[in-house]
């Protein structure tokens, strides 16, 4: 089975727009699998239709730990008060003993390793949600969700990622399309290992192109193929050219280029892939598909 990875560098780039309708296009030639990794707002099952119902079931998960006090065995050293680097712990001065925020709290254990007298443990908490559901357009989808104040996503991401690919390969799938989260975070980084091949969509603008080349150096760290699609490229013309010029000079491969229409956003209200929603622009994305160097 070959992951193929979808990547934005910055948020709102069409990265979703782009995954849902290259996974309905694929499906139609291809048994394929469909993961949304982006754990912290999840939104490829709503450009696909699919809501909370149409989940065959979720399953909460524990990816993250925080750090809890054994407040019999502390000695208010304050050892782990100046270890931590989120400002998790505070002081409470009349028991002198730490108090510890577990909204802020990483899991990261410091605190755990510092403390001369084991008060400190690290536990399993939920932090998240991992479902399956069946799409429309003929294949599975797995998805999850970061609960709201959580930390985590990163890992929940490797779950679902693991998910899939163990269904995937149950179900005798041929690809794995992958819908990342936007940045070069944690959850970016579970999202691209393993993969065969990331396409990476920007758009016309200084900060999407800065973005870009970071996530790229994310992609080469890994050593994984790409290459660039360029949305709403008519918006800005000449900075378009700017983005094609990048792209030469570093010999990666233009995937395409999407126009800016409000089909697009009418597309996404009505909850349907453009490809779906209006048949015009389906040679936009398999023209995209046909240039990847993923069989």
């Amino acid at each position: 089975m070959k992951v193929l990875t979808i990547l934005s560098g910055k948020g709102g780039t069409g990265k979703t727009t782009l995954s849902a309708s290259l996974a309905v296009l694929l499906a139609k030639k291809k048994k394929i699998i469909v993961a949304d990794c982006d754990a912290d707002a999840p939104n490829l099952g709503l450009a696909l239709g699919l809501f909370d119902k149409n989940f065959l079931s979720w399953q909460k998960v524990q990816t993250n730990e925080k750090a809890v006090l054994d407040e019999k065995k502390c000695e208010g050293c304050k050892k782990c008060l100046e270890v931590c680097n989120f400002g998790a712990i505070g002081w409470n001065n009349k028991k002198n003993k730490p108090i510890f925020n577990s909204m802020l709290c990483e899991g990261c254990g410091s605190c755990m390793l510092i403390c001369p007298n084991n008060a400190i443990k690290l536990v399993k908490v939920k932090n998240g949600k991992v479902g399956i559901a069946n799409s429309k357009y003929g294949f599975k989808f797995i998805s999850g969700q970061l609960k709201v104040g959580a930390t985590g996503s990163g890992k929940i991401v490797s779950l679902i990622k693991d998910k899939t690919e163990k269904l995937g390969k149950k179900e005798k799938a041929e690809i794995m399309l992958a819908d990342s989260a936007a940045g070069v975070g944690c959850p970016v980084i579970a999202s691209i290992q393993g993969s065969d091949y990331v396409i990476a969509i920007t758009e016309p603008t200084p900060s999407a192109l800065n973005d870009l080349k970071r996530a790229l150096r994310t992609v080469e760290h890994f050593r994984i193929p790409y290459g660039i699609v360029i949305n709403k490229w008519d918006l800005n013309k000449n900075f378009s050219k700017k983005i094609e010029e990048f792209a030469e000079k570093y010999k990666i491969p233009i995937l395409g280029k999407i126009p800016y229409d409000k089909q697009f956003v009418n597309a996404l209200v009505n909850l349907k892939p453009i490809v779906v929603f209006d048949k015009r622009f389906e040679p936009i994305f398999t023209k995209i598909l046909s240039k990847l160097k993923i069989k």
